[in-house]
């Protein structure tokens, strides 16, 4: 019997554009994400997502919801991915077995409300900002990277 791989999903809240939209959907099938979750209406959803060359929109759920916090998948660990003080660095985080990453607009940061109900808050230590799908690959790659490891919070 294989390692687990453990789970994962991703909360886009208020997300901008369909084209990060459709970059976040490619990265989560690259790193087995099992569903998408977004909060919003800036974009069209009925637009095709080019930036989804591999249609993984069709394969992993991509789920609108009201409110990220009331959607959290059973046992997950809600980690919010925001450049705000008091956030843990990358490089030092150990992942959850089974997390929820909520990730922030691109031309915001999340609500302290959402920050409050995520356990941790973690950065991508960078010259400057990254776009939302930047960040999700990053993230996931890590979280793959270390995956031997995840913690049993």
């Amino acid at each position: 019997m294989g390692k687990s791989k453990g789970y994962s999903c991703v909360g886009l809240f208020n997300p901008k554009t369909p084209e990060n939209v459709g970059s976040v959907m490619r990265a989560a099938g690259c790193y087995g994400v099992n569903s998408v979750f977004y909060t919003g209406t800036r974009y069209d959803l009925a637009m095709k997502f080019c930036t989804d060359t591999k249609n993984i929109v069709g394969d992993i759920p991509l789920i609108g919801v009201e409110d990220l916090k009331k959607i959290i998948p059973h046992d997950c660990v809600p980690v919010a991915v925001d450049l705000i003080e008091g956030a843990k660095p990358l490089p030092e985080y150990k992942h959850p077995k089974r997390a929820f990453y909520i990730f922030g607009p691109e031309d915001g940061t999340l609500k302290k409300d959402i920050t409050e109900f995520c356990r941790e808050t973690i950065y991508v230590p960078t010259k400057g900002c990254m776009n939302l799908a930047a960040a999700v690959n990053v993230i996931l790659y890590d979280r793959m990277a270390k995956g031997e490891n995840f913690s049993n919070h």
